[in-house]
């Protein structure tokens, strides 16, 4: 694998762009359910082990993500059944990664499930950096993408 990852040209702009957009498609579905979760149990002040709050966080996060994915793909006239399989089998460890990076990210500032002002924008940035080089390989490799 790392012979065909030097074999990548990573020098191509439009290459980039669209590396860029999808990875933004994909954090905006993660973020919809990850902070949807964490936000709801800082509302309702419910007992629940941060973990077990992070990793429901998680789970929602994959859900909203690929349904946001799977809805652009049948927007671009594919079937039910591919949509999901394409959502699925070329974001599905972009998604991962997105969402244990933000997920992390949040453990190490504010002990985990905690949601504020300065903690957001920087869950974001990691979440975007993250699984952004991955999102150009793949793109650079089988010239396909989610959107």
């Amino acid at each position: 694998m790392s012979s065909e990852i030097s074999k990548i040209n990573w020098n191509c702009k439009l290459t980039w762009k669209k590396s860029t957009s999808n990875t933004a498609w994909c954090l905006l579905g993660c973020s919809i359910g990850d902070f949807g979760t964490i936000f709801f149990f800082q509302l309702s002040n419910i007992a629940f082990p941060t973990l077990g709050i992070m990793i429901l966080a998680i789970i929602n996060g994959l859900l909203t993500s690929i349904s946001l994915e799977t809805i652009i793909l049948i927007r671009q006239n594919f079937k039910l059944k591919n949509a999901v399989r394409t959502a699925l089998g070329m974001s599905f460890i972009s998604m991962v990664s997105m969402e244990i990076s933000m997920n992390l990210t949040d453990f190490i500032f504010t002990g985990g499930a905690v949601l504020n002002w300065y903690i957001v924008p920087v869950m974001l940035l990691v979440g975007f950096i993250t699984p952004l080089p991955y999102n150009y390989y793949k793109l650079k490799k089988y010239n396909i993408s989610c959107h």
